[in-house]
């Protein structure tokens, strides 16, 4: 499997906004690169605001507290971006959608 997908955790009931994919550093490409491919096929995507904020220019020259490597924070970084949903999108676009991203990646969801 070259991506993580979210998983709702017990005695919750999430209502998302957007579906969350983050690339397994093993992936077979980058973010950038399959950002570009879903651009090129009228998907929409946006980048996570969370991961490792030290790396913000804004924390330029800051002085802050680091626990631990954040490993997963750079992970976060570096490979996750969301797909939108909303109730607009009819069950043909979000196929669309993961037929694209199963073609890219060479996978099937």
């Amino acid at each position: 499997m070259v991506t993580i997908l979210p998983q709702a955790t017990p005695d919750s009931e999430p209502s998302s906004f957007g579906f969350l994919i983050t690339l397994r550093e093993n992936a077979p490409c980058s973010r950038v690169d399959l950002l570009r491919y879903l651009d090129q096929h009228k998907i929409g995507t946006r980048l996570l605001f969370a991961g490792n904020v030290t790396r913000q220019p804004y924390m330029n020259g800051r002085e802050f507290r680091v626990s631990g490597d954040l490993a997963v924070a750079n992970a976060i970084t570096e490979r996750s971006f969301w797909i939108g949903v909303y109730p607009g999108l009819t069950t043909e676009m979000l196929d669309h959608a993961a037929d694209k991203i199963s073609e890219f990646l060479g996978v099937g969801f």
